[in-house]
């Protein structure tokens, strides 16, 4: 059967336990093109993939609804063994390479070439496991595919360990092409962990790899990027299907409006608060050339000044350095440069000084960091309160009446699902844990509170709860908000400015009203100058 495409997913839809993540998705792919997956963070990309690559995940799970059709035929992946044998490779974001393995090892690993045995009863006792390995052969394939690459200053013997970082995402390549039928590769977000020049040579080699005929997705944030080297794009947006695009009929600009745009409905209506003045001469918070080296989300230079009783929100996608920005504060993560509060500096090099600046924290890591996961839920919300202020004591020891009374304003306030405030913190669902630990910031009484990702895992009716008592306490209590989050919905219902984060550092800050065209170019480390629009 003639087809325009090699790949085409059709009408795929996948369901968590009630939540639906993809909702009719479609996405076609032609035979040697470089076509790019777009959209923001929870937009359904990563689903979509391990639909296509028959992950363990989807298929433990209920599966999926929808059709999957290589060739124009329609198959059936039922692990990622079958994606190969179909000729469908990934190159990871996250290497999938073993360090103390030569280039050589990596490229064949599980594909080894041998020669059996001069035994043949050991062969049918052991297998192949006696084979007798053909090491030069292998070496000149994966040199095949190194060279094939432009990757000739790579040694196929030479260890993987200690390598740089570009070098490990060329080998990871080199091992996909020497797959054999390999007709589609999907690029999960290759250039994030490279320089600029390791990112050209990864988008000229992609541009390589596609004019031999094999097919490219290409996963990436990276709107540039795309513009540069995609012939064509789909892009998704809250699991649903929102347009797919030639490239060469489309801008950035257009793109990004795609990506973000969305009825923006505010999660809580601030209406009945009187309107504040907020005056740029009283700073709460200020970042000094701030950096963080936090793995993975790196805070570099960085340079804001947050006033006294805003709502002040780090939105942009993950891995680009929001995270990083309280983690530092926090003193959990090496930090260089100043952070000042009411315009003193902070002494980042001692544990626990923000708590004593009246700042508190409710961390994206609830589990980790965020939660006594063994204690009850009134220990949870004292605990920083007697460890840092000396409240909820008597004569040195924990004041059960006052501590009780406390607990259960909170609980019922803040609406936890508890059997009771000696509920254990670790039996509770993720949603009444993430009340908990707003719940001990709250006890605290800040003049600073920053919260990173309020409400994930949360359900949209306690998501409006928590957003309502942090305006609550904003407008009533004139506590400074600094709010971190993924959800731009979120972000846009409560802030009164919002710095998109991307490439470890503020690439604009933006009013709540402000075009999703803007957010969009943003997240993408651009402005509509850049492009320009």
């Amino acid at each position: 059967m003639e087809t325009e495409y090699l790949l085409s997913m059709n009408d795929i839809s996948k369901e968590y336990f009630g939540n639906k993540v993809l909702k009719n998705v479609n996405l076609q792919v032609k035979t040697g093109e470089i076509h790019a997956l777009m959209g923001e963070n929870g937009a359904g990309k990563s689903t979509l993939m391990n639909v296509l690559f028959g992950m363990p995940v989807i298929h433990n799970t209920g599966g999926f609804e929808g059709q999957v059709q290589l060739d124009g035929k329609e198959i059936s992946i039922a692990d990622p063994h079958d994606a190969m044998n179909y000729g469908i490779g990934m190159v990871h974001q996250e290497f999938m390479l073993i360090p103390d393995f030569t280039v050589t090892e990596n490229i064949k690993v599980g594909r080894e070439t041998g020669r059996p045995s001069l035994v043949p009863v050991l062969d049918k006792v052991f297998g192949r496991d006696l084979d007798h390995m053909l090491w030069d052969e292998m070496a000149a394939d994966s040199r095949r595919s190194l060279d094939s690459i432009g990757m000739m200053n790579i040694e196929e013997y030479a260890k993987v360990a200690g390598m740089p970082i570009g070098y490990q995402q060329f080998v990871e390549i080199a091992r996909e092409i020497d797959k054999t039928g390999i007709k589609l590769l999907v690029f999960d977000e290759p250039t994030a962990v490279l320089t600029e020049s390791e990112a050209d040579r990864l988008l000229e080699i992609m541009r390589l790899i596609s004019s031999r005929g094999i097919a490219i997705i290409f996963i990436t944030h990276r709107l540039d990027e795309v513009m540069q080297v995609a012939d064509s794009m789909t892009i998704l947006r809250d699991g649903e299907f929102v347009a797919r695009k030639e490239v060469a009929e489309t801008n950035l600009v257009e793109i990004a409006q795609l990506m973000i745009g969305r009825q923006v409905d505010k999660l809580v209506d601030d209406s009945e608060h009187d309107p504040r003045e907020l005056s740029d001469d009283k700073i709460a918070l200020e970042l000094v050339n701030y950096c963080v080296n936090m793995p993975g989300e790196k805070v570099i230079n960085m340079n804001v000044k947050i006033r006294e009783g805003e709502i002040f929100g780090f939105g942009g996608l993950a891995g680009q350095g929001k995270i990083g920005i309280h983690n530092g504060i926090q003193g959990l993560y090496e930090t260089r440069g100043d952070v000042l509060i009411h315009g003193e500096k902070l002494d980042l090099s001692k544990r626990g000084e923000a708590l004593r600046k009246d700042i508190a924290f409710v961390s994206e890591d609830r589990r980790g960091v965020g939660l006594l996961l063994g204690e009850s839920i009134e220990r949870n919300i004292v605990f920083s309160a007697m460890q840092v202020k000396n409240e909820f004591l008597k004569r040195g020891l924990l004041d059960r009446k006052a501590s009780l009374k406390h607990t259960r304003e909170m609980i019922e306030l803040l609406d936890i699902r508890t059997t009771g405030p000696q509920q254990t913190a670790g039996s509770l669902s993720g949603g009444n844990q993430q009340k908990v630990c707003l719940a001990r910031a709250l006890t605290l009484k800040p003049n600073i509170l920053i919260v990173a990702e309020p409400t994930r895992g949360i359900d949209i009716g306690a998501k409006k709860l928590v957003l309502e008592y942090l305006t609550k306490i904003n407008r009533e209590q004139g506590t400074t908000i600094i709010v971190i989050s993924s959800e731009l919905v979120e972000l846009r219902s409560i802030c009164d400015r919002i710095a998109i984060v991307a490439k470890g550092t503020i690439a604009a800050i933006l009013d709540p009203e402000a075009p999703d065209a803007d957010y969009g170019l943003a997240m993408s480390g651009l402005k509509r100058e850049d492009v320009g629009a």
